[in-house]
């Protein structure tokens, strides 16, 4: 019996079987999740810089200079936040290596 969370994952209906047939180890299920969580942080990402971008724009020929260094700060902590990720999937990368595990 698989169990994830005290909720029996094996008698979750799913299409073309259980959830225990489609994820037969908790590592599966981690590992997909990972990858979808990469392609949803690029795309907050992208949102994140363009709406900085924007920010910075419509804000730099005004004399507030509060709300321009605002979006330096936004595309700041983007592009910190892209690189903690990225940094992230690289030492996975590396443990795969290394290791010689398949986890992505």
């Amino acid at each position: 019996m698989h169990q994830l969370l005290a909720v029996n994952i094996g008698d979750i209906p799913i299409t073309g079987g259980t959830l225990a047939t489609k994820y037969p180890s908790f590592g599966t299920l981690v590992t997909i999740l990972l990858k979808n969580s990469l392609t949803i942080i690029g795309i907050i990402l992208l949102f994140l810089l363009i709406y900085g971008g924007l920010m910075f724009i419509i804000n730099a020929g005004s004399g507030d200079s509060k709300k321009a260094d605002q979006a330096k700060g936004v595309i700041t902590n983007a592009l910190v936040g892209f690189a903690v990720v990225f940094c992230a999937y690289f030492i996975i990368q590396l443990i795969q290596v290394i290791t010689g595990l398949t986890i992505l």
